[in-house]
């Protein structure tokens, strides 16, 4: 129990528990600042820039737009899949989705 308390905590710092993982990959794909990179997110979101660091309305918004959740549940998307959604959602490219489509000749 000690190691899922602790990844937890950690994935949740700025990344699944609110909006930090899809800032970031706007900002390391796409080379935005961070404010671009925020404002790019609200809008794909369709919320205002200052609920992207709100728990609970992400949360709500991840399961709805099914692009995963710190804790799994079954039936909402994790890994590749959510990946997939996210890509999609924020119109980037994902480079293990991309070989994931390569190698399964999609």
């Amino acid at each position: 129990m000690g190691m899922a308390i602790t990844h937890a905590l950690a994935s949740g710092m700025g990344g699944m528990r609110t909006t930090g993982d899809l800032v970031a990959r706007m900002q390391m794909s796409k080379g935005m600042k961070i404010k671009e990179a925020k404002e790019y997110v609200a809008d794909k979101l369709g919320v205002p820039v200052l609920d992207l660091v709100d728990e609970a309305v992400v949360r709500e918004l991840r399961e709805e737009l099914d692009i995963g959740i710190v804790h799994h549940l079954d039936g909402f998307a994790k890994g590749i899949e959510a990946k997939f959604r996210i890509a999609k959602l924020l119109d980037i490219e994902i480079k293990s989705v991309s070989n994931f489509i390569k190698r399964a000749g999609l």
